[in-house]
């Protein structure tokens, strides 16, 4: 599964046009006054301006190799979060992966993560080039059961890591939905971003089939959709 489009919405337009296209140097491909996308190796990014201010939690994916030096270069362009004792890094276990977080220009968690089983090494210096696309998109639902089983039946995706009632994940290591009950998981790790069932858009690929996907006062719609 791969995020082929992600729109998020802010009040912060501007500011996210420049961290995205100034600050991490992405390409613009379009831009006007009331959005902006960007390309983020197999995936375009866009911003929508928004009179209501909404958080989220999203993450790209970056060579399996290039964990220290893509936080060398994050550093030098924004703040890392301190996630423990000037510690930057999160080991993640049972999902063979670590990674560090950042804030975006709307206050959102971004995140960059390295998945080792996906054996996607690149030899060449770490550059924003190296990003591969979007990995992870936060979509909370106060019934995990009941959203993942949708996103089954619907995006033929399955289950694949965490607790079917507190945090689940439904995709691939390429692109992965996750699925906290915030009535349960009330914050985003490492902060104290409370968790929140807020509105996006997304055009999801998986295998020959592609969709486009919506959720909106914790509703999710599912339609084919034509790259």
């Amino acid at each position: 599964m791969k995020f082929k489009k992600l729109k998020l919405f802010t009040t912060q337009l501007s500011s996210e046009l420049k961290f995205y296209t100034e600050t991490l140097g992405f390409e613009l491909l379009s831009s006007d006054a009331a959005s902006f996308t960007v390309k983020i190796g197999w995936s375009e990014l866009t911003f929508e301006k928004s009179e209501t201010a909404y958080t989220y939690h999203y993450c790209f994916l970056i060579p399996a190799n290039h964990l220290q030096t893509a936080l060398e270069w994050m550093e030098k362009r924004t703040e890392v979060i301190d996630i423990e004792n000037g510690r930057k890094t999160q080991n993640f276990e049972s999902w063979n992966a670590d990674s560090f977080y950042f804030y975006d220009a709307s206050g959102n968690i971004a995140e960059f993560i390295v998945r080792y089983d996906l054996k996607n090494d690149d030899q060449t210096t770490f550059d924003n080039s190296k990003v591969l696309g979007i990995n992870e998109m936060g979509m909370p639902t106060n019934n995990v059961r009941k959203v993942n089983q949708q996103l089954e039946r619907e995006l033929n995706t399955e289950f694949w890591k965490g607790d079917i009632d507190r945090f689940g994940t439904n995709g691939s290591q390429e692109g992965i939905l996750l699925l906290p009950n915030y009535e349960v998981k009330d914050i985003w790790f490492p902060t104290d971003l409370k968790i929140k069932p807020n509105p996006f858009e997304a055009v999801i690929q998986h295998g020959t089939k592609t969709s486009r996907l919506s959720y909106k006062n914790e509703e999710l719609n599912i339609t084919p959709f034509s790259l």
